[in-house]
């Protein structure tokens, strides 16, 4: 439930009155070729999905025009489908059309922040954090929210949190930072093929230099931070904001003093948390447990 709505990353399916627009042409676009190479290539839907190792649904809605392909599901298929290179420099051009649609409306004004932030700084203490959440992951944390989301608008929810997550390699320069308690790893859902593929996920995408993750191991006791998850982001410009979200509302913060007060809060939990070595280590130990 952080980094933007009522489902962690801004998605809202309580209660939105804006609707996400249809396919974009460079979704459909990006959707034909992507099929037209796959059917090239003799593979089914379902042949194609286990290939790349996603969901033959979400295949189908990423051939159809419905969602927005994700960066793995680029790469793999780029791999399974000859290394052209044509899905890459497509995926570059695709588009929803109007950003913010999809969005919880307490989070959109973030969002458009988060977009141009110079830097990017994310506390949790609930769950994964939405830009490292896991597709299985994701759609668990959707499909239990209240009330219950129908079909055609998780599709929608899911499609706005894979999309997020491109800014972490379209972004190579942008410092991202996640401290994570280490409770909500920890946390089962789904079978252990599903927690595997989380922990697959988290690793991947932590994995490339300008993004670090932390855990907060569980015997680092009571901290600064215990308010709550929070945000940072420093814009060009140099100014410092926070947003921090509760039940049903989300807060964005700019008063100097009260911005500064939890930077300060954030960096002291830095030297409390493990560091990013021991935080890998960590993640792979409970992967091993499954």
């Amino acid at each position: 439930m952080a980094d933007g709505g009522v489902v962690d990353g801004g998605d809202s399916p309580c209660g939105e009155t804006d609707r996400e627009p249809g396919p974009s042409d460079s979704l459909r676009t990006f959707g034909a070729v992507m099929q037209a190479l796959r059917e090239h290539a003799g593979y089914s839907r379902t042949e194609f999905a286990n290939l790349v190792s996603f969901s033959k649904h979400t295949v189908e809605s990423v051939e159809l025009g419905r969602r927005m392909p994700d960066v793995a599901l680029v790469e793999r298929s780029e791999e399974a489908l000859g290394n052209t290179g044509a899905l890459r420099k497509a995926s570059q051009y695709v588009t929803r059309g109007r950003g913010d649609v999809g969005l919880a409306a307490w989070f959109r004004q973030w969002a458009r922040l988060e977009r141009v932030a110079v830097s990017l700084c994310t506390y949790e203490c609930r769950l994964v954090p939405g830009l490292l959440q896991s597709e299985g992951y994701a759609r668990a944390v959707f499909e239990g929210t209240v009330p219950v989301a129908p079909d055609s608008l998780l599709e929608d929810f899911m499609a706005r949190r894979m999309e997020r997550q491109r800014m972490l390699f379209e972004r190579p320069t942008t410092p991202f930072s996640f401290i994570v308690e280490e409770h909500v790893f920890r946390r089962r859902f789904g079978d252990p093929g599903q927690m595997r593929g989380m922990f697959d996920h988290v690793l991947e995408l932590s994995a490339p230099r300008n993004v670090t993750l932390q855990v907060v191991p569980l015997e680092a006791g009571l901290h600064a931070c215990l308010d709550g998850p929070v945000q940072l982001l420093e814009t060009p410009k140099g100014q410092r904001l926070a947003y921090s979200e509760g039940q049903q509302n989300g807060r964005l913060i700019s008063d100097v003093k009260e911005v500064s007060l939890l930077c300060q809060r954030y960096d002291t939990l830095r030297s409390q948390a493990l560091n990013a070595k021991d935080s890998r280590g960590l993640l792979e130990r409970l992967r091993g447990e499954l």
